[in-house]
C-alpha cells in the first residue's frame, strides 16, 4: 500500500443503512447508523439535512453547521473546540450536505455522533437523532488452546466489533507474513512473536505478543505517524528485545539498498540523501531512536528497526512509523458554535504530545491562554492571531474598507458590458452581497456584471462584505446609462414643457410642415414629418364689381379670405352666395328699399344704392377717373337708402367684351364668375306698398362662364 494510503486511509466496517431523522420539513439524513473503525485509522461520517425554504414569510439561510458527541449544561460543544479532537477534526460541508473526518482513531472515540444545524430565524434549529454510533477497535490476539505438554497452541485474532461481512485475517509469525487465514495453530516457542490483521487492511495490525513468557523478539514503534515542520528535527523511536542483540539498523523500505548485500536496504547513516541529518540515539536499553535534523519534505516515508542476534534476525514486513513533512501553515479559524463566536488555533500538522499554543490581540500577546481554543470573549472590533512552535499565524479581523470599483471610468453607453467589484480587507475572507437603491437585493457575488447594460439599471448600487466576525458596507456608487437621442415625435398642443414648439397665437400663415430635431454629445437624430392644417371662420366680406383682364363679363366678386382647395372651389363659391342674399335679404327687411334703374344707361354708369353708415362708397377720386383708366377696370357702387319707400329695381346685366387674343381661351375657361341680377319685370320706375315688396321681391344668383364668339 502507497504511503498515501497508510497515512490517511480508513477502514469503515458498517451496517449500511440509511436513516432520517426528522418532521416536516425539517430533517437530517446520515448514511449509516452504526460504523466500526480500527485504531490508528481515518473514518469519514457523512449526513444530508433539509429545511423550509421560507419560514414566516422570510428565506431561511443557514448559518451554522457542526458535529457533537457531548453537551456542558445541555448545550451540544462542537468537536472543533474539544480538546480532546484537537488537531482531529475536520468538517467538509456543502449545500445541505456535510462530513465529519476523524483521523488517528483512538478507542476512546468511541461515541455517538450527532449534526446540527442552525438556521437565522427564531427556532431554526435541528439535531439529527439518534445519530451514528462509531465503535473504534484495536486488534490484538489471545490464545484460545494452550497445551501444558507441548509447543502446541491455538490463537484468535480479536476485535470488539464485527462488520456484516466478515473479513478473514492474516497472521505474523516474528514479523513475516506466516500466508495462514482465520484461526491459527502451530507449536509456538518462546522467543517466538505473534500478530494478526485484517486482510486487505495490513498497515493497521494488532501489536506483536509473546505467546509464551514476555522475552519473545519483538519491535513495538512508539508512534505508527508522526507529522513534523519542514526545518525541524524529529525523533522516531521503538522497543525491542535487546537480548544478545549484535546489529541493529534504522532504514526506509524502497529506498537505496546497501552496496554490500543488494539484497539488504542501506543504513539512513550510510545514505547521501541524510548525510550530515541522521543520528541513531541509545538513551536506555532495548529503546532506540532515530534523529533526522533540519527535516526535508522528500524526507516523508515509512522508518522501520531491524536487529540481529546470534540465532535470529528480525526482518518484519510489518509496518513502521510513518513520517510526514508539511509547512506549519498555522491559522486561526473562526466558528459559531452555540454559546458564541470562538477561535481555533489550527496547524497542518500537530507535533506528538500536548503543546502549547501563543494568543494575540492587536498583536499584544494575552498571557495564559495556552488552550489551541481561544477561551476569552471575542470582540469583532479586535484583530486575533496565534503562534504554535514559533509559527505564528496571520490576524483575523472583520471586514473593513469596503469599496466598489467600476470596470470603465468613462461614460457608460447603453448595451455596453459594466461589471462592479467588491472589495474589502478581512480575515477570514468576506462573503460579498449587492444592493440597488432602497435595499433591493440583486446579487451574492463579489462581481456584479452587466452583459448589456440598459438605461433602466441607472442608479446606486452598494455591496456588504460579511465574514464570521462581522459586516461592513460601502459608499455608494451612481451609474447613468448614456445612450443616442431616440426618435423623436411632433404634436400640437396649447401648451407643455422644453421640447414642444409653442404658439401663442396660431393663424392661417401658420400652416406648414414641422419636424424636430434632437441631439446630444453622442449623436442626432430628426424626426417624422407632421403636417399641420389651420382652421378658422370666414373672414369680413366685401363686394367689388371687377372685369377680368381678358373677360368681358361684369361680375360681383365675393372673398371670403379663406383658401380653398382646387376641389372645393365650386362648393365654397355656392355656399358664399348663398351668405350674400341672406345678408342682402335681411337688410331688406329692415329697411325701405328703392332703387332706380335708368333706361338707356351704360351699364358702367355710377348708380348709388345707399346700405346705411356701416358701408362705404367709392372715393370721390375713384369715381372720377378718366374714361381710359375706366376701359379696364369698372366700378359698381350700390346704395340702400333708408328713406325710400319704393322698390327700386336694377338689373346688373352681362356685357360681352371681344377677346383680345385666342391663346388666352384655356385660361377663361377655367374661371368662374357669379352675377348677381335684380329684375323689376318693367323699364319704367313704380311704386309699390313696402308689405307688397317684400313679398314679391326676387333675388337671382347665376354662375356663368363665358366664352369668345369665334363666328
Amino acid at each position: 500500500m502507497s504511503l498515501t494510503a497508510m497515512a490517511s486511509g480508513f477502514v469503515v466496517l458498517v451496517l449500511s443503512v440509511s436513516v432520517v431523522q426528522g418532521q416536516d420539513d425539517w430533517g437530517v439524513t446520515y448514511t449509516s447508523t452504526k460504523i466500526c473503525a480500527l485504531k490508528g485509522s481515518t473514518v469519514n461520517i457523512h449526513c444530508t439535512y433539509t429545511y423550509p425554504p421560507r419560514i414566516k414569510g422570510h428565506d431561511t439561510t443557514v448559518k451554522e453547521t457542526y458535529w457533537f458527541t457531548k453537551g456542558r449544561n445541555d448545550e451540544p460543544v462542537d468537536l472543533r473546540t474539544d480538546s480532546d479532537y484537537t488537531g482531529r477534526v475536520q468538517y467538509h460541508c456543502g449545500e445541505n450536505s456535510c462530513t465529519l473526518t476523524i483521523t488517528d482513531l483512538r478507542e476512546s472515540d468511541s461515541a455517538q455522533y450527532k449534526f446540527r444545524f442552525i438556521a437565522k430565524q427564531p427556532g431554526g434549529r435541528f439535531t439529527g437523532s439518534p445519530g451514528v454510533t462509531l465503535s473504534v477497535t484495536g486488534l490484538r490476539v489471545i490464545t484460545s488452546k494452550i497445551s501444558k505438554y507441548s509447543s502446541w497452541a491455538e490463537l484468535k485474532c480479536h476485535t470488539s466489533c464485527h462488520p456484516p461481512n466478515f473479513p478473514s485475517y492474516i497472521w505474523y509469525r516474528n514479523g513475516q507474513n506466516t500466508g495462514r487465514t482465520g484461526s491459527y495453530s502451530d507449536h509456538i516457542k518462546n522467543e517466538d512473536s505473534v500478530s494478526c490483521a485484517f486482510k486487505g487492511h495490513e498497515d493497521f495490525p494488532s501489536p506483536s505478543v509473546c505467546v509464551r513468557g514476555q522475552s519473545c523478539n519483538r519491535v513495538t514503534y512508539t508512534d505508527r505517524n508522526i507529522c513534523a515542520f519542514k526545518g525541524s528535527s524529529v525523533d522516531i523511536s521503538c522497543t525491542y528485545n535487546d537480548y544478545h542483540v549484535e546489529s541493529k539498523v534504522w532504514f526506509s523500505p524502497g529506498r537505496s539498498l546497501s552496496w554490500r548485500n543488494p539484497k539488504e536496504p542501506e543504513d539512513l547513516r550510510e545514505d547521501s540523501e541524510y548525510s550530515g541529518r541522521v543520528e541513531v540515539l541509545q538513551t536506555v536499553r532495548g529503546r532506540s531512536t532515530l534523529r533526522i535534523t533540519d527535516l526535508r519534505e522528500s524526507d516523508s516515508a515509512e522508518y522501520r528497526f531491524k536487529f540481529k542476534t546470534q540465532r535470529f534476525e528480525w526482518r518484519s514486513s510489518l509496518p513502521g512509523t510513518t513520517l510526514t513533512v508539511r509547512d506549519p501553515d498555522v491559522q486561526v479559524q473562526v466558528i459559531w458554535t452555540s454559546t458564541g463566536l470562538k477561535l481555533i488555533c489550527h496547524s497542518n500538522c500537530l507535533l506528538p504530545g500536548r503543546s502549547a499554543f501563543d494568543w494575540f490581540r492587536n498583536e499584544i500577546k494575552i498571557h495564559g491562554e495556552t488552550s489551541p481554543t481561544f477561551r476569552g470573549n471575542v470582540d469583532p472590533a479586535d484583530s486575533y492571531s496565534c503562534a504554535y512552535k514559533g509559527h505564528r499565524a496571520f490576524p483575523v479581523y472583520a471586514p473593513k474598507a469596503v469599496s466598489v470599483l467600476k470596470n470603465d471610468h468613462e461614460d457608460i453607453m447603453k448595451d455596453s458590458a459594466v461589471s462592479l467589484t467588491c472589495s474589502s480587507d478581512a480575515n477570514p475572507p468576506a462573503t460579498y452581497t449587492w444592493y440597488k437603491k432602497n435595499q433591493v437585493l440583486l446579487s451574492k457575488a463579489a462581481q456584479l456584471i452587466f452583459n448589456s447594460i440598459q438605461p433602466s439599471d441607472s442608479g446606486e448600487y452598494h455591496c456588504t462584505a460579511e465574514s464570521e466576525l462581522g459586516e461592513a458596507t460601502s459608499t455608494s456608487v451612481f451609474i447613468n446609462v448614456n445612450y443616442p437621442p431616440k426618435l423623436p415625435s411632433v404634436s400640437v398642443s396649447p401648451s407643455g414643457p422644453d421640447g414642444i414648439y409653442h404658439f401663442t397665437s396660431i393663424s392661417s400663415e401658420d400652416r406648414e410642415i414641422y419636424y424636430c430635431k434632437t441631439d446630444n454629445q453622442y449623436g442626432q437624430i430628426n424626426s417624422t414629418f407632421l403636417s399641420l392644417d389651420v382652421q378658422y371662420p370666414p373672414k369680413l366680406l366685401s363686394v367689388s364689381n371687377e372685369r377680368g383682364r381678358q373677360n368681358s363679363t361684369l361680375y360681383l366678386g365675393v372673398v371670403a379670405g379663406a383658401e380653398k382647395s382646387a376641389a372645393g372651389a365650386t362648393i365654397t363659391v355656392f355656399l358664399l352666395a348663398i351668405i350674400l342674399l341672406t345678408v342682402f335679404l335681411w337688410i331688406r327687411r329692415k329697411m325701405p328699399l328703392t332703387q332706380q334703374c335708368r333706361q338707356g344707361e351704360r351699364p358702367d354708369s355710377t348708380a348709388q344704392l345707399d346700405v346705411g353708415p356701416g358701408f362705404d362708397t367709392p372715393s370721390a377720386a375713384a369715381q372720377k377717373q378718366p374714361a381710359e383708366q375706366q376701359d379696364d377696370l369698372h366700378y359698381a357702387s350700390i346704395s340702400f337708402s333708408r328713406n325710400q319707400t319704393d322698390a327700386v329695381y336694377s338689373n346688373i346685366q352681362q356685357v360681352h367684351l371681344q377677346r383680345e387674343a385666342k391663346e388666352d381661351e384655356e385660361e377663361d375657361d377655367e374661371v368662374e364668375y357669379t352675377a348677381v341680377r335684380c329684375d323689376s319685370g318693367s323699364s319704367a320706375a313704380g311704386t309699390r306698398h313696402q308689405e307688397d315688396w317684400k313679398n314679391s321681391f326676387e333675388l337671382y344668383s347665376t354662375v356663368n362662364k363665358n366664352y369668345e364668339n369665334t363666328t
